[in-house]
């Protein structure tokens, strides 16, 4: 199997991370739970985490991270601990349900929110943020790229304006943790939300939030933390604060070997070699007469990733194909991003994504372009 199907989870895993899994697996007690040597051991490597996390993200340190299962899990946690009744919000038509469906239970209880609207190819205009901020406006919630079409937003634009108008900015960095630079202070980043299992190549069940000292965040969950028992209330202090119940500790070491390997690497490097053969796909493939392609490709800077589809034949069969007959992961459907597919006229077509990593070859981003222009000739007969 050719795995183009990176921006739903990466595969495979390092080995790295399979190692450092498999030996907490073995090794690691509950963090927090005790004193004895294996509760010890899996409380240091998470603290350890917890600073490669805010080295990342350029964070205020290890206290201000948060870990949980997923980033949709981590956008519930900043959205609903951060936002209210009465509040106003402003996002994008770019998101996915992760984040609009927190917004609009928040809009069933009284918030109010706007979105910028993005076009048929996809495209939002920022300048269009003066336009919806009102006097109650509390917070900018947005992705840093499209999982549809991969274009990336500017978020030192949007942490200006956030910044200028004293608003908070909730940045769902589901694509591009590890890939894309976030430099929370630079970028004005009041939180910033981060899975492990994608981009990082990490395992999945991990993920988290990363955010300022000053803010207040109310707990999502509440429950055992392994300290003050007693209080009837959930612990004040953070990370306490946000993590109620045993931690994925031995998850948490996957991702801990993961971020080693980045940080060691650096963001550009990841980005760089994956973008290649994003754009070498494209590339070849944008001639083909019958193609759709979504996003803007006059940039390089974008999360590599390809969405497609072969005139109005449904994406889903044509995702079928290229499995079936010719060994390619692909992502067909809605992406989980309702309203840009509504935006780019899909949502009864879908759209077929192809996405890379950094294990990915050349040779095997050949083989999709081959499988693509043989069923954009078959289609066409």
């Amino acid at each position: 199997m050719i795995y183009l199907d990176n921006a739903a989870t990466s595969l495979p895993k390092p080995p790295e991370v399979i190692e450092a899994v498999v030996k907490a697996m073995t090794t690691f007690g509950n963090v927090g739970r005790g004193t004895h040597d294996e509760a010890l051991a899996a409380a240091r490597l998470i603290y350890e985490t917890r600073a490669q996390v805010a080295q990342l993200f350029h964070g205020p340190g290890p206290e201000q991270v948060a870990f949980t299962a997923n980033s949709t899990e981590a956008l519930n946690i900043a959205i609903f601990g951060l936002l209210g009744t009465g509040d106003h919000i402003i996002s994008t038509d770019l998101e996915h349900n992760s984040v609009l469906r927190p917004l609009y239970h928040l809009m069933e209880k009284g918030a109010t929110v706007d979105f910028l609207q993005a076009d048929r190819k996809g495209q939002i205009n920022l300048q269009d943020l003066e336009k919806l901020l009102k006097p109650n406006t509390k917070a900018v919630v947005c992705t840093h790229a499209s999982n549809v079409t991969g274009d990336v937003v500017d978020i030192k634009r949007v942490g200006a304006f956030c910044a200028a108008h004293n608003l908070l900015f909730i940045l769902d960095a589901s694509q591009t943790a590890g890939v894309f630079p976030i430099d929370m202070v630079a970028d004005h980043l009041a939180v910033v939300c981060f899975t492990g299992h994608k981009s990082l190549l990490g395992p999945q069940g991990t993920g988290g939030l990363c955010f300022r000292k000053d803010l207040s965040i109310r707990p999502w969950k509440r429950g055992g933390t392994g300290v003050q028992s007693f209080l009837p209330t959930q612990p004040l202090a953070y990370p306490t604060r946000l993590e109620a119940g045993t931690l994925n500790s031995h998850g948490l070491a996957g991702l801990h070997a993961a971020l080693q390997l980045r940080l060691q690497a650096g963001v550009d490097n990841y980005r760089q070699q994956e973008t290649v053969l994003a754009r070498y796909f494209y590339e070849q493939i944008v001639q083909i007469p019958q193609i759709k392609l979504y996003g803007d490709f006059s940039t390089t800077f974008r999360a590599p990733l390809v969405t497609l589809n072969l005139g109005d034949t449904d994406a889903a069969w044509v995702s079928d194909e290229l499995s079936q007959r010719f060994g390619i992961a692909t992502r067909p459907g809605a992406h989980c991003a309702p309203r840009l597919h509504r935006a780019l006229g899909t949502v009864e077509q879908g759209a077929v994504r192809f996405s890379w990593s950094i294990n990915n070859t050349r040779a095997e981003t050949q083989a999709a372009i081959t499988a693509v222009q043989t069923l954009a000739k078959e289609l066409a007969l």
